[in-house]
């Protein structure tokens, strides 16, 4: 999609498309997600937006100047659905797990979507109300400034890095999915004690374990540290 500034009141207009739905910002989102979502990356165009909208496609120019600022209004909806119904209880501990795993949750459920947008910086409002809880949890909790933004950044970036890792593999075919589960029944649990004490040792709780997410446990970790530093002192360094 080519950069085109369409003027404000053009922008603004509303009128149905075929299918009988008023054109919204919104609306466009929630059919770039859902297309997304059915047939991966590649249908994120403008041709395939405006079938699915039964409008025209230059329709989504009133909207957004380019693909890219659309991916990031996607992006900031799942920002946004991660917040919904979010309320910080002044347990600062309960409130950060509880908005991570939301975070994470938002991404998994659209993993074609994350791994388009799970790295996007958007300025927008969702991602500005979500910065704005999250250092307030940590400050209202005691951490110095300098310290609630570190923790901050750890966090955010754990959050979305295990929601891409989680998505990538999620968007694999099923066959290919199994496959990788496969491998730590087939591979790793018939490896030899003499040459992998460690690994035949542990060899059923892996092929348990590498079922489920990693992230609560990694998000108890850092949760972990975070309060170890709160009571002592929040060491900097």
């Amino acid at each position: 999609m080519a950069e085109r500034v369409v003027p404000e009141p053009e922008r603004r207009r509303r009128r149905p498309t075929k299918q009988g739905t008023v054109l919204s910002g919104q609306v466009i989102v929630e059919t770039a997600l859902r297309l997304v979502g059915q047939h991966g990356a590649q249908a994120l165009t403008v041709r395939r937006l405006g079938a699915a909208l039964g409008a025209d496609p230059s329709a989504v120019y009133r909207y957004f100047h380019s693909t890219d600022d659309l991916l990031l209004a996607i992006a900031d909806e799942l920002v946004g659905r991660a917040q919904a119904g979010w309320r910080p209880t002044g347990d600062w501990r309960a409130d950060l797990r509880d908005l991570g795993l939301r975070i994470h949750a938002a991404y998994r459920a659209h993993p074609q979507a994350a791994l388009l947008a799970a790295h996007r910086t958007t300025g927008r409002d969702n991602e500005i109300r979500a910065v704005e809880a999250v250092l307030g949890v940590l400050r209202s909790a005691g951490f110095p400034d300098e310290e609630a933004v570190r923790i901050y950044h750890a966090f955010v970036d754990q959050g979305l890095a295990f929601a891409a890792l989680d998505a990538a593999t999620l968007a694999l075919p099923a066959a290919a999915q199994s496959a990788d589960l496969g491998v730590w029944h087939e591979r790793y649990g018939h490896l030899d004690a003499h040459t992998h004490p460690n690994i035949a040792a542990t060899a059923r709780l892996l092929e348990a374990d590498m079922r489920r997410s990693g992230y609560p446990f990694a998000l108890e970790l850092l949760l972990d540290a975070a309060a170890a530093r709160l009571t002592g002192g929040s060491q900097a360094g």
